[in-house]
């Protein structure tokens, strides 16, 4: 009788074991699921113990299924590629452009290395001078070595984090007073209307006389063609954020502001303890929103503000017309992709991180 409840207390335990283990999956579900990982959830519930046959159906759904339809691609790209001839010969396969890519990483090893060899060549030498005396003697400088796509990459990323940020900081405040003063909503309203479709062909040629004009001293971390590029990015992409800002401000419960009004709330404590946090579901879909137009907007402004990144890249291997220059450009095209569903999956992980709405 003894061992019979010591092995029913033993079933219990790992029962509890095994439901708090479920719990935790789940909730990690969530924040897989935002990541782009959801189809680790199934494997993790299979490994907890769960029914494999249910798993299975769900890894199929997420995982399986998705990847067929990659595979269907590659195999369509792989045979209809050489059919179509250009100037610069046939469309390149998965295989040329994969090929291209692994090159391009082997010659940011190599410009790596350039670099680490010209750095310590440059230490010995001063350290020569030192020793014997010749203080006079020592100078240091930068690799003036070419940048390499890995390199150009993220320039492009901190071109487009500037230009996202400076387009927060305009947008958010104005969605805010839009939301709350019908008075300011109706005098801003035409200007968005009249901006928000402009290209950003037509912002640049404008954008870089005044930044020109205005911004005569660069410093040495912010270039011109970077700040060109980055305040192109911002005019196009803030509109968006403003936008689904100031829906979200106009659409808090009128319940919970004649609160505020009742405790005679100032307005900064409102918009930080009221409109804020019930809005924020629909700001970070405009940040969504708006990271994804920069990150269009921003291949177009590097090709013409010739600022180093992917535009710039893609234009230069565009003109250079040599035989690998198209899986060049096809590799560019995909990291273009790839990078845009990171930012993408990034802002939605900030979404469940700050908003109660994702989190349900």
């Amino acid at each position: 009788m003894a061992n019979a409840d010591t092995a029913g207390s033993q079933d219990l335990a790992r029962a509890a074991r095994r439901e708090k283990l479920f719990t935790r999956i789940n909730k990690a579900a969530g924040w897989l699921d935002a990541l782009g990982l959801s189809w680790t959830v199934p494997l993790l519930k299979i490994a907890a113990g769960d029914s494999p046959k249910e798993q299975l159906g769900e890894l199929k759904r997420v995982l399986v299924i998705p990847l067929l339809g990659i595979i269907a691609f590659l195999v369509l790209w792989g045979a209809l590629a050489p059919q179509v001839q250009t100037s610069l010969g046939a469309v390149p396969g998965p295989a040329a452009v994969w090929s291209q890519a692994v090159n391009l990483w082997d010659d940011h090893e190599r410009e790596r290395d350039k670099a680490a060899a010209f750095y310590d060549r440059q230490e010995q030498r001063n350290a020569k001078y030192e020793a014997e005396g010749k203080t006079d003697k020592i100078k240091w400088r930068d690799y003036t070595g070419k940048p390499t796509y890995i390199d150009q990459i993220g320039t492009s990323l901190k071109t487009v984090g500037l230009g996202f940020l400076i387009a927060t900081l305009i947008a958010v405040p104005l969605g805010i007073a839009s939301g709350l003063s019908r008075s300011f909503n109706g005098a801003i309203n035409p200007l968005i209307q009249i901006f928000k479709p402009v290209s950003p062909l037509a912002w640049l040629p404008i954008v870089t006389m005044i930044v020109s004009a205005t911004y005569a001293d660069p410093v040495d971390w912010l270039s011109k063609s970077l700040l060109i590029s980055a305040v192109t990015v911002t005019l196009c992409s803030m509109w968006p954020t403003l936008i689904n800002t100031a829906l979200g401000v106009a659409s808090v419960d009128k319940d919970l502001m004649n609160v505020g009004r009742v405790l005679q709330l100032p307005t900064w404590k409102t918009v930080t303890k009221l409109v804020l946090p019930s809005s924020l579901p629909l700001i970070f879909t405009g940040l969504r929103l708006s990271l994804g137009v920069g990150w269009m907007v921003l291949i177009a402004a590097e090709m013409l503000a010739q600022n180093p990144g992917l535009g710039k890249f893609v234009w230069d291997e565009f003109q250079n017309g040599s035989s690998q220059s198209l899986a060049k450009i096809m590799v560019a095209v995909l990291t273009i992709g790839i990078i845009g569903f990171m930012l993408d999956r990034l802002m939605f992980a900030l979404q469940r991180a700050f908003t109660f709405s994702a989190n349900r």
